[in-house]
């Protein structure tokens, strides 16, 4: 090889270990981060406030569980931290409406909770598919379809339930319409002091996460911390879907809960109940790893953030995805490490 080639071959050496670097040591980095932030104690005072809630399958308004089925899910809750159970009602048309057909047991189950298990509200969880990476969906920008949703939230009052829950996947950050719709949903909700509470995406780990995952794949899976907190003055109740995240190991997901517990504690004003999401789903595929994504890691991850960022909040809790998917140990781990 000549002088020059040799030169050539050595350049092209460092930019390949420069490519090397770029590519790999920042994940390094963060994976390191996100693993210590999993380390430490946690403070005393850190456990139940008695504001958990508990996503519901839609059979519970659909006539397959009955009274039996609600006895034992009493027994099951008695003694924990929930208040409030989020049950599936709709989904909405892509249009906002809503079906009264899609929960035709709802006055049911509304009256047997409030006689059988005292002050646990129940809230109509709606959602759809939003149309923001794909053709079909509810479309927010259109004042029509943000009418209908508000008039189907007034619809499930009406129907006897104590809050509207909402749950509109894929949201991308800074939707100027979605903040519009909680306005309006609001203007509903407090005069007749009833919850409105929303599923929200996790926050930006790192700078405009979220743009640059937009940039590259069309698809934002994060919220700017900043809209976050727009979107958690508006409501009454923001549970962090804080499952789904990737991230392959259980300390690193712990890690991760307790970050996305102190980002999110940042911007959530005090009077909004702030709750972080439990996976109570087992599978295994891009996105979530059951072995790493356990309730044990998202629990203790939780105390971990609430205790670095702000001990002493009251109006904290933690949310549980998904009744019909949880298993016996799920229940134990959220009981022995949150209670």
């Amino acid at each position: 090889m000549n002088v020059r080639g040799n030169r050539l071959w050595r350049r092209g050496r460092w930019w390949a270990l420069a490519l090397v670097l770029l590519l790999v040591l920042p994940p390094l980095a963060g994976g390191v981060a996100l693993r210590l932030n999993y380390t430490g104690e946690l403070r005393d005072g850190t456990k139940s406030r008695g504001k958990d809630a508990i996503w519901l399958g839609h059979a519970w308004v659909d006539g397959r569980k009955k009274d039996a089925d609600l006895a034992a899910f009493a027994a099951r809750v008695r003694g924990t931290g929930i208040r409030d159970l989020y049950v599936h009602a709709g989904p909405l048309e892509h249009d906002g409406t809503l079906p009264a057909a899609r929960h035709p047991r709802a006055a049911w189950l509304i009256a047997a909770v409030h006689r059988t298990m005292p002050g646990i509200r129940v809230h109509a969880w709606l959602g759809d598919v939003l149309a923001t990476e794909g053709p079909d969906g509810l479309r927010l920008e259109r004042p029509a379809s943000r009418a209908a949703v508000v008039a189907s939230a007034r619809q499930v009052l009406d129907a006897g339930f104590d809050g509207v829950h909402f749950d509109l996947e894929p949201l991308h950050s800074d939707d100027p319409h979605y903040l519009s719709l909680l306005d309006d949903l609001g203007a509903l909700t407090r005069p007749r002091k009833a919850a409105l509470s929303v599923a929200a995406h996790q926050i930006d780990p790192l700078p405009a996460a979220h743009s640059v995952l937009g940039a590259v794949s069309g698809s934002e899976k994060w919220w700017s911390q900043e809209f976050f907190g727009q979107v958690a003055r508006r409501v009454d109740q923001i549970a962090v879907m804080s499952y789904d995240t990737w991230m392959p190991l259980e300390g690193l997901y712990g890690g991760y809960v307790a970050q996305q517990t102190s980002l999110a504690l940042e911007v959530t004003p005090e009077g909004t109940d702030l709750l972080m999401g439990l996976p109570f789903f087992h599978e295994d595929d891009l996105g979530h790893h059951e072995s790493a994504e356990t309730v044990t890691a998202a629990v203790r991850g939780a105390r971990l953030g609430l205790g670095r960022t702000d001990p002493g909040r009251e109006r904290f809790g933690l949310a549980l995805y998904v009744d019909f998917a949880a298993r016996e140990g799920d229940w134990t781990a959220y009981r022995e490490g949150w209670h």
